[in-house]
């Protein structure tokens, strides 16, 4: 008999379907050679430090740095997990082979392989890896099966990471929370997100410190068209009136004029940091809403693996190029286009150096009648995206026109599309697609010019500022922890420093959840402010590789490394048991009575007082409400303080619960027609 074994009921019923399976068991699918059963995602965590030792039950800084001698796992402590763990228990003792279905990611295969490792499983095991759910992929997949061993480096790329973010979440919390919270307080520290509140923090004081200075900029008006200086700005008044004397009065000559041809290839197709930036660009999106959103178009099976950190395709899904296109039928007036002919191969779309576990988010060719709101939307973002990439490039002829007047230089340049290309796809709905700040101050005709004419002109000059950086939004934040907070617009770069970009594209909304969670950090409409907690507490870091986007993009790299096969599992682990006893001496060694106090409330706006001028009544500011709590979402798990509330089947449960929270609310005891407010009033009153 054979098993195959997905991270969710819903694979395993697409899977059985195919497999001819069809027979539904008590956890499990059976018929001809197959039985399959299914995951829930994470059925089996990291051991917690009381499972190693009754000496790291109670938080103690004598204990610390709590280093296990052998890391080890164990089953979640819940009913419905210990029953369907049974089940594949039971299977795996007769099964002849193990199919490993899993999600075709670093995490996938973690859940998977603990589970098969908790069961003691002996017989041979192959791996299914897939980036689609579609029925002819999986048939691709169950032709193609894979050794369990091609896939050993990202196992051990996932056990890496795991344990690394138990040996520093675990002690660095305990430390911190210890040595400078107020007793029964919490102080989170992680791996990822610490550095990403010092990225938040930094910004806050790079705005707060930000001193502006005056500049002047000179411009002047010759045949309805805008000339500026060539010397750009002048840091004096006295500066720029010295160069407006000049000009005034005096023709303006023009002395070149040059036109030359240039090409703006299609924007590049989507992976999840783009995707969840241009999301939150256009929408206001949360990372999280669009995960969510992209993870169940994928789950309907009209999106490819979503988890990606590639913009391109391998070159064994180019003749599947034109079978795609041909399927959107929905879009038959842009595709039609293409298939009349080839389609082009451009190494900006096809290129395998770039892909490793999945390529680009792409539509599969089914059809996208069933969605509706948000999804509809997000699958035409990503269909537009496709069609457009294997359009031809915009063409356009960009002319320069210098000019003098009283010997001070002058510029202006215009741009005439001359072949939109590409951009014919957006005509209409989205003309400032692949423009990243939506202006298009050089897109204008202008007259034509002739070397040496002249003529009056109007000058002005025009006092500015300086102005200080912009808060994170949450798409510019993704950005910053793909490029270890380096401000980066050149695609090609981009993908350079993916690699020590800090998080994976699947963790990173999460770890921005945890911060808000946290209270380290809010929203102010569509910017990202840090907390007063948020700012003490990278005050009172002093271990760069904890706080350091830079430093932690480095880690990242030697994650990706172990993938890879060209660094040591074991060396990881060592430097971070290393970097934790390092850190434990240098907090213990800290002599001040500094206190971090996390605030109930998010921080509220301050609003203009409405007393006049020399009010002194002395009437006390009034407490600010509690938010009020209008949905799961607002409510923080109270068992790990990071997650959230979920509505299950048959328990309210956490929304970290892969990454091991053991949360669960039997709907006996909570009852499921509750409204939020009480729930998450009687979870205050149970867990005080």
């Amino acid at each position: 008999m054979k098993l195959c074994i997905t991270e969710k009921p819903s694979v395993a019923k697409d899977i059985a379907a195919i497999l001819g399976a069809n027979v539904k068991r008590d956890g499990y699918y059976e018929g001809g050679d197959y039985k399959v059963t299914w995951t829930f995602g994470h059925l089996c965590t990291l051991k917690e430090p009381a499972d190693y030792t009754d000496l790291w039950k109670r938080w103690s800084l004598g204990a610390l740095p709590m280093i296990p001698k052998r890391f080890g796992i164990k089953l979640i402590a819940d009913k419905g997990i210990e029953r369907q763990f049974n089940v594949i228990k039971t299977l795996i003792g007769e099964a002849d082979e193990v199919i490993n279905c899993g999600d075709a990611g670093q995490e996938g295969e973690l859940i998977q392989r603990w589970v098969m490792q908790k069961a003691e499983i002996h017989c041979p095991v192959r791996r299914l890896w897939i980036s689609s759910l579609t029925d002819e992929s999986i048939r691709e997949g169950f032709n193609d099966l894979k050794p369990e061993s091609d896939y050993d480096r990202l196992y051990y790329a996932g056990l890496s990471r795991a344990i690394g973010d138990w040996i520093l979440g675990m002690n660095a919390t305990r430390l911190y929370s210890l040595k400078y919270s107020s007793p029964g307080n919490v102080l989170s520290i992680g791996r990822v997100q610490t550095p990403t509140l010092a990225l938040i923090v930094q910004r806050h004081h790079e705005i707060a410190n930000f001193k502006p200075e005056d500049f002047w900029e000179l411009k002047t008006l010759y045949r309805e068209v805008t000339f500026n200086a060539t010397s750009g700005r002048f840091k004096t008044e006295a500066e720029a009136t010295e160069a407006m004397n000049k000009i005034s009065g005096v023709p303006m000559v023009i002395k070149d004029v040059a036109e030359k041809q240039g090409k703006e290839a299609p924007p590049r197709l989507f992976d999840l940091t783009s995707l969840q930036v241009e999301c939150n660009k256009r929408w206001g999106w949360t990372a999280d809403d669009t995960l969510r959103l992209i993870q169940s178009l994928y789950e309907k099976k009209v999106t490819t693996y979503p988890r990606v950190d590639t913009t391109y395709l391998s070159d064994d899904i180019y003749p599947k190029i034109p079978v795609i296109l041909k399927q959107m039928t929905p879009y038959a007036t842009l595709t039609d286009p293409l298939l009349s002919s080839k389609i082009p191969k451009s190494k900006k779309v096809f290129d395998n150096s770039k892909v490793t576990d999945h390529h680009a988010i792409i539509p599969t060719g089914q059809s996208p009648s069933a969605l509706i709101g948000d999804e509809r939307k997000l699958y035409h973002l990503i269909a537009l995206r496709f069609i457009a990439a294997f359009y031809p490039d915009c063409i356009f002829r960009a002319t320069t026109v210098l000019g003098e007047a009283g010997g001070v230089g002058f510029k202006a340049t215009g741009k005439v599309i001359v072949d939109p290309g590409w951009r014919n796809v957006y005509a209409g709905k989205d003309s400032n697609e692949g423009n990243d700040d939506g202006e298009q101050s050089d897109d204008r005709i202008l007259p034509p010019f002739t070397v040496g004419e002249s003529g009056p002109h109007e000058p002005s000059l025009l006092k500015k500022q300086t102005q200080p950086p912009k808060y994170y939004t949450e798409g510019t934040l993704l950005r910053a922890m793909e490029s270890a907070g380096k401000t980066v617009d050149d695609e090609e770069l981009r993908e350079a420093m993916k690699e020590n970009g800090i998080g994976r594209p699947s963790t990173r909304a999460s770890i921005i959840e945890t911060l808000f969670k946290r209270r380290y950090i809010y929203r102010e409409r569509k910017n990202i402010m840090a907390s007063q907690a948020g700012i003490d507490l990278v005050a009172t870091i002093n271990e760069e590789l904890l706080k350091s986007a830079k430093l932690t993009g480095l880690w990242e790299n030697k994650l990706r490394r172990i993938e890879r096969g060209d660094f040591s599992a074991a060396d990881f682990i060592a430097e971070l048991k290393t970097l934790i006893g390092d850190i434990v001496i240098n907090v213990l060694s800290d002599n001040s009575s500094r206190r971090i106090e996390v605030a109930d409330e998010e921080p509220v706006k301050k609003k203009r007082s409405g007393s006049r001028s020399g009010d002194n009544s002395g009437e006390a500011a009034k407490k600010p409400r509690a938010p009020r709590i209008k949905k799961l979402d607002d409510i923080v798990c109270p068992a790990c303080g990071q997650g959230h509330i979920l509505k299950g089947r048959a328990a309210y449960g956490c929304s970290r619960f892969r990454e091991g929270c053991t949360l669960r609310l039997d709907f006996n005891d909570y009852s499921p027609e509750l409204t939020p407010a009480k729930l998450a009033s009687l979870i205050k009153k149970q867990y005080k």
